[in-house]
């Protein structure tokens, strides 16, 4: 028991810590990067880097609330931040060591400041963000691949690289017809977008 625990602890902490480990996991399981057909290998690792640097830093700053209750997405050196935390203070935080691994182009704020939530809403969200991979997946001419959702009190934020105006459209209408949704937010680039060359 205590070996597998030993085990247990080393994999959940090497990834965070190196940057070589974390591009490995960050390409067999979800790290919060969109391995959509937009975005080059080199991105895409680049990205998975981003990614475990800003979770070491929560990690390191003994941030608890962070590594909780913020999720984390990067895209193209773009760093998205939504979920909730307990305080103004720890959302300041979040953007601030966001802000600090190099390469870092963007860090888009929607850290939601709210004292605990609900079974229910927990439930709900990802109730949501389950029904909107499945519209967007069956949409027709939509790569639903290039795409990430988050959900925080039935605001969905999505992130990513569409196609042309009219799928990112369409993704979104789709989105806002699911019982439960308030608002979409789209922090989403076109494809041929000037800024992704920069």
């Amino acid at each position: 028991m205590k070996k597998f625990i030993s085990l247990l602890s080393v994999l959940t902490i090497v990834p965070l810590l190196s940057g070589c480990f974390g591009v490995f996991l960050g390409a067999a399981a979800t790290t919060g990067v969109v391995a959509g057909q937009e975005s080059t290998v080199g991105t895409q690792v680049d990205d998975t880097n981003l990614y475990w640097k800003i979770k070491g830093l929560y990690l390191q700053h003994n941030a608890q609330d962070l590594l909780a209750g913020v999720n984390v997405k990067v895209i193209e050196g773009r760093v998205s931040l939504t979920g909730k935390v307990k305080t103004a203070d720890a959302a300041v935080d979040a953007v601030r060591l966001a802000w600090q691994p190099t390469g870092v182009k963007e860090v888009i704020n929607e850290i939601q400041v709210i004292e605990e939530s609900t079974l229910q809403e927990i439930f709900q969200s990802k109730w949501i963000k389950t029904q909107a991979v499945a519209k967007i997946t069956a949409t027709k001419d939509v790569h639903s691949l290039n795409y990430s959702i988050e959900v925080v009190n039935g605001v969905v934020y999505l992130m990513g690289i569409a196609q042309d105006s009219d799928e990112l459209d369409a993704v979104t209408n789709q989105i806002s017809t699911i019982k439960g949704v308030e608002k979409v937010v789209s922090h989403v680039r076109i494809k041929n977008d000037p800024s992704r060359e920069s």
